[in-house]
């Protein structure tokens, strides 16, 4: 009886000794993919991009305005460029990026805000942290200086993700957001332009070709971490009927951020929530494999139509991409280790 059960023992050691073998390399494969994930992180690329608004503007722009705009963008861009290569987050350069468009009056956001058709300018904006699956966006502002910081702090400090109108004016009035008195939005270039919409056009807003329908700011990141951020802030439509609310504090219309992109749109807003915009792209690129361009591509080319929205977007590995419909659109991006663009025109 002894004999037999030794003499199984060696048959027993050779069993055990191929079982660890067999079932004990996907666990060494694993510690080793572990690593490989590790490894990729450590080698994470940052990347940012920002638009000014898409539509027609004439190739035939005076050279100073021109430069106005290629300075302002170049100098936003190095805003947040500054941040990520610090190792900052991606969140706090699309902020901060935005937030420096907004005090520029040449762009349709903040202190350059398009008068609605009561002769008002109404303010939205919308922020999202793809790594949270978290976003906070307001509506009809009137006093925030910086809607894409209350934007922020409502995805922080709120339960809830979108406020409009008196709702998300008295939420600001609980926060440290900087208040200015509604004087400072009207831009007499934007005055102007909101009086010939009304002697030419009058208050029908369908009736108002693309040219009165473009207008946005916009900033998407992934940093050093793989975070991804996206952020858009508005003035609207030109001439808007009291109320209208656009695509950019819509998310995943405007803006939108998961674990793989981050998307801002820029356009007709009717058209980009009609087509759930930046959202689409992000869904083609999850459930068809298609990389960030050809998703980009898909969107901007076939979705949609002529005329009518630009996007900016990154991925998680660093790609951007940089598309539009209208002729124009401006924009900046740069990537680590990569060159640097600043351009209007296609």
């Amino acid at each position: 009886m002894f004999k037999r059960t030794f003499s199984f023992l060696p048959t027993l050691f050779l069993v055990t000794l191929f079982g660890f073998f067999t079932f004990g390399l996907p666990t060494v494969t694993a510690q080793m993919s572990g690593n490989t994930t590790m490894q990729e992180a450590h080698e994470q690329k940052w990347a940012i991009a920002l638009h000014g608004g898409a539509g027609y503007v004439s190739p035939d722009m005076p050279e100073e305005r021109k430069a106005r705009y290629m300075a302002a963008l170049d100098s936003a861009l190095a805003i947040g460029v500054d941040i990520l290569e610090q190792g900052g987050s991606s969140l706090d350069a699309v902020e901060q990026t935005v937030r420096f468009l907004e005090d520029n009056p040449l762009f349709n956001a903040g202190r350059g805000a398009v008068f609605t058709g009561e002769g008002k300018n109404e303010l939205d904006a919308a922020i999202m942290d793809g790594s949270q699956m978290n976003a906070g966006a307001a509506t009809g502002l009137t006093t925030v200086k910086h809607p894409i910081t209350l934007a922020r702090i409502i995805m922080e400090e709120s339960r809830h993700i979108l406020f409009a109108g008196d709702g998300a004016e008295q939420f600001a009035d609980q926060t440290i957001v900087e208040r200015v008195d509604p004087e400072y939005f009207k831009v007499s270039a934007r005055y102007e332009a909101w009086k010939r919409a009304n002697e030419n056009q009058g208050y029908l807003e369908s009736q108002l070709d693309n040219g009165w329908k473009m207008g946005t700011v916009g900033c998407v990141a992934v940093d050093k971490t793989g975070r991804l951020v996206a952020g858009t802030s508005t003035g609207g439509m030109t001439n808007k009927r009291y109320g209208r609310v656009g695509d950019v504090p819509i998310i995943g219309s405007g803006t939108y951020a998961n674990d793989q992109v981050a998307v801002s749109a820029t356009g007709w807003g009717e058209r980009i929530m009609l087509n759930v915009s930046a959202h689409r792209l992000a869904s083609h690129m999850r459930y068809t494999g298609a990389s960030l361009n050809e998703s980009m591509d898909y969107l901007v080319y076939e979705l949609l139509n002529e005329g009518e929205a630009g996007f900016i977007a990154v991925d998680r590995k660093g790609n951007i991409s940089m598309e539009t419909n209208t002729g124009s659109m401006f924009r900046a991006s740069q990537s680590e280790g990569g060159e640097k663009t600043v351009a209007i025109w296609k």
